[in-house]
């Protein structure tokens, strides 16, 4: 249930243009788990840069890892301190009950080690065995996150490339893996991709409303949504534009999401990358 009502604070505004996010596009999935993926689903991931598997983990699995997710906001682990609260609402944490603080927090991130319920997530077979196909080697976990879009107050993730924030050299095949745990809906601020424009190289990125593509600079007209019940889960390529809306309705929508990269993959150094997404010494402006 939704504790932080519009009657009890006021809903932020949308801060981007309504027409940023498209509403009438949803990708398709497949059914069946890990093991319905054939090499057709591979290739497809490839070419369009995304892969959708409706029912990749099962409902006592997502159990678990809600419960050792909670745990960690619960302060279970005293030790564990890496929590991040919506902008809004971080002034109110020390004021608000149990329940009301769950639903104040954006993300929990660094956990598998803390958290063996997620850890056994990040590491399940099925998973594991589906990413080194797509890779072509073992895959190595590099960022553990779960991804909060609380209710109302849930903000905005702006069009990105998940590469313009690793020191990992052009050309690898970096993988995420988004795994619902409530249902993602268009209403709660489900993910939206741009199909195949992984294969459209680095793109310049700017610091607005957070590290970001320039929205002038989004192929909206491409826009397609991923809604998911829970258990769903969905693969994209590291270059592959995506982002997600403001959650604008009362329920809440977590999320695991891991990063995964070859494991005998090498690092450049954060100039060389800026080199690649930056703004700095190129005739680009937002």
């Amino acid at each position: 249930m939704n504790n932080l009502s519009p009657t009890a604070l006021e809903a932020p505004a949308i801060p981007y243009p309504p027409e940023l996010y498209r509403f009438d596009t949803v990708a398709k999935g497949i059914t069946g788990g890990f093991p319905a993926v054939s090499d057709a689903e591979i290739a497809f991931f490839h070419q369009h840069g995304y892969l959708v598997i409706d029912d990749a983990f099962s409902a006592s699995e997502i159990q678990d890892a809600v419960a050792g997710m909670v745990h960690l906001m619960d302060g279970g682990n005293p030790d564990f301190r890496a929590i991040q609260f919506e902008p809004s609402l971080v002034k109110r944490k020390n004021e608000m009950g149990r329940d009301e603080r769950r639903d104040a927090i954006r993300k929990i991130f660094r956990f598998v080690d803390d958290e063996p319920r997620l850890n056994a997530i990040a590491e399940h077979a099925g998973l594991l065995g589906l990413l080194e196909l797509m890779m072509g080697e073992a895959p190595a976990l590099f960022q553990d996150m779960a991804l909060v879009k609380p209710p109302i107050f849930g903000s905005e993730k702006p069009w990105h490339q998940d590469c313009a924030y690793f020191n990992l050299p052009l050309g690898t095949t970096v993988i995420g893996v988004w795994i619902a745990l409530d249902e993602a809906t268009p209403e709660n601020g489900c993910m939206h991709i741009i199909p195949g424009s992984h294969n459209e190289g680095p793109m310049v990125h700017f610091k607005r409303r957070d590290w970001q593509i320039c929205d002038t600079h989004v192929p909206v007209a491409r826009d397609t949504m991923v809604p998911l019940q829970p258990g769903g889960c969905l693969f994209w390529h590291g270059l592959l534009h995506h982002g997600s809306p403001v959650n604008q309705s009362a329920q809440r929508r977590r999320a695991l999401q891991f990063h995964y990269k070859p494991a005998s993959c090498p690092e450049i150094t954060t100039q060389e990358r800026m080199e690649l997404y930056g703004s700095e010494g190129k005739d680009v402006d937002c």
